[in-house]
């Protein structure tokens, strides 16, 4: 044994104390790695007291909440217990630098999960942020399959504004019929729209009126309105506390808005970004959107308060809101607001959408300046069409489908015949094209062609709003980009006017965002960059439009991803290739 004289190990001990300093007040403190096992199956459930098949993750939805520290590694074992089948699983607004193969798009960037298996996702949440997961494979998110990712600072960094508490809140739409029966009639000829939801949920909850029900003595077991199910979502506030909400939309149709009766609500986050604080009574969400918004508990303590979601943008809304309650502590958690429910706002005045879209401005300190001018400029033209018969959402009149290999393997290992080489078109007939009466487009066709983008170019994308096949209507569509973040550079009314509007984009403090709405006959102009290698998905964030195509892939740096994991692998040209 040797021996260290008494002042060396004195010195010794102060150095290594030395470094435990530093770590734990520096960015050299390792990041942690967080696993977690989960089970996808049917399961009865009744969210709003109506029971039927939803799909859960270990009995649960929405499913468990994924709570991490920027930079950690998110493992999930996912099993598919589904039996009949398969599931793919997104990271919603989670960039998969490096790890693509793990964006969990079926069809794009992976092999479904098949039934009976177990897969690994494993990826880095490198930016702090809300953020949230859902099925990517066929309709499967609106039948229950979805949940959030909260994604904290490193330990010693602070946000730009102080609150006492954290809460999380996803808003969805509901449907009593399956994705099966939605699904084969958006397929069917003649065409059967999937219609207007029965429910809103607030977390998971909602009140669905069963004496509406057509037998309703026969149906007194499947619609029960005493079911704990279907108790209303209630967020209990301490008095004088200020609240985070982190609020999130992942509807399968409806635009919604949010207000909690009586209170203010100031916007600071947006799908991850530090937002240029402003005030709302009102929060208007799209289909894939995240906010955090500060609440302070500042009302009348001795009574409780609603919290309420409505439909907007949809013709004369059928769906009743949803309904929760802001119970001030120590009120009893079941005692209901003494007031009815605060009205919602029109459903078809834009103005104060418009408003907020406007309002969204990055927030000083935070600001990512975007490239002053863009490489390469796509317009993507928003049509509804029928081609071979088939009512379809299309882009530039071109409505995309899936491949059967997915678009990730077939270019990494150049599969050149298993999709469509020729790339969809960067425009449409600017000068001739009305955007307000309905179109015949009778050269609309489908294709899963590919845009290829120069890895590190800087891209515009101009996504024009127009008339669908019915008179005199032209709806929301959320558009969400994957693999990336966009700045948001500007929204207009009417036709895109491609030589003056580009000269009124803000340049200066545009929010990043990865879900953008584009309203009623207008635009909206997105700025990003191709810097992340892969296929990226980016589409309607509504789930029918979607399937019916309403969508695009981009490809860029493709020779600069890595070795794919065989696991992703085993359906068309890659059968026989999967490896678990």
């Amino acid at each position: 044994m040797v021996l260290i004289p008494k002042c060396k190990s004195r010195v010794i001990l102060f150095l290594w104390l030395l470094g435990i300093i530093a770590l734990l007040n520096g960015s050299a403190i390792e990041a942690r790695i967080r696993r977690y096992k989960w089970e996808v199956k049917y399961e009865y459930k009744s969210p709003d007291c109506l029971k039927k098949l939803v799909i859960t993750i270990n009995g649960r939805t929405p499913g468990p909440t994924i709570t991490a520290q920027q930079n950690d590694t998110i493992i999930v074992e996912l099993t598919n217990s589904l039996l009949t089948e398969n599931v793919a699983i997104h990271w919603h607004g989670i960039r998969q630098i490096g790890t693509p193969w793990f964006d969990g798009t079926e069809g794009v960037t992976q092999c479904p999960i098949l039934p009976g298996t177990t897969f690994k996702y494993q990826f880095v949440v490198d930016r702090a942020g809300t953020y949230l997961y859902h099925a990517h494979y066929g309709m499967q998110r609106e039948a229950g399959l979805y949940g959030s990712i909260i994604v904290g600072l490193p330990d010693g960094k602070s946000e730009p504004f102080t609150y006492d508490y954290d809460r999380n809140i996803i808003l969805n739409d509901w449907y009593h019929k399956s994705t099966y029966e939605q699904a084969a009639g958006l397929s069917a000829i003649p065409f059967q729209w999937v219609g207007e939801p029965e429910s809103l949920l607030i977390h998971g909850r909602g009140k669905f009126n069963c004496s509406t029900l057509i037998t309703p003595s026969l149906d007194a077991g499947i619609c029960n309105a005493t079911n704990p199910d279907c108790e209303p979502f209630r967020l209990i506030a301490v008095p004088g506390k200020t609240y985070r909400l982190r609020i999130s939309s992942l509807t399968a149709l409806s635009a919604l808005s949010f207000q909690i009766e009586g209170h203010n609500m100031t916007v600071v986050e947006a799908d991850g970004h530090y937002v240029e604080p402003f005030v709302v009574q009102n929060l208007f969400l799209y289909s894939g959107e995240t906010y955090s918004v500060l609440v302070k508990a500042d009302q009348d303590p001795t009574r409780n308060y609603w919290i309420t979601s409505n439909i907007v943008g949809r013709s004369a809304p059928k769906t009743p809101p949803g309904l929760g309650v802001f119970v001030y502590y120590p009120n009893h958690p079941r005692r209901s607001p003494p007031t009815t429910p605060p009205p919602p706002p029109l459903w078809n005045n834009t103005d104060p959408r418009l408003a907020q879209s406007h309002a969204i401005k990055a927030r000083q300190g935070y600001i990512h300046t975007p490239p002053s001018r863009s490489d390469r400029v796509i317009v993507f033209l928003n049509t509804q069409n029928t081609i071979n018969g088939n009512v379809r959402w299309s882009v530039n009149n071109v409505s995309f489908a899936l491949p059967h290999t997915p678009y990730l393997i077939a270019l990494k290992e150049n599969l050149t015949h298993v999709f469509n080489q020729n790339p969809p078109p960067d425009g449409y007939d600017f000068q001739n094209y009305d955007i307000r009466i309905v179109q015949e487009n009778k050269n609309a066709t489908s294709s899963n062609g590919v845009y290829r983008l120069n890895f590190n170019s800087t891209v515009d994308i101009i996504l024009q709003n127009a008339n669908s096949m019915i008179l005199n209507t032209s709806e929301t569509h959320p558009w969400h980009l994957h693999g990336h973040d966009f700045w948001v550079l500007g929204y207009g009314e009417g036709k895109f006017d491609m030589f003056n509007d580009p000269m009124k984009y803000n340049l200066v403090n545009p929010i990043m965002k990865n879900t953008v709405p584009v309203h009623p006959y207008g635009w909206t102009a997105l700025r990003f960059r191709a810097d992340n290698p892969g296929a990226w998905a980016f589409h309607c964030h509504i789930e029918s439009h979607f399937y019916m195509g309403m969508g695009v892939v981009f490809a860029e740096g493709i020779d600069k991803v890595g070795k794919l994991p065989s696991s992703i692998m085993g359906c068309g040209e890659t059968q026989g290739l999967y490896r678990p």
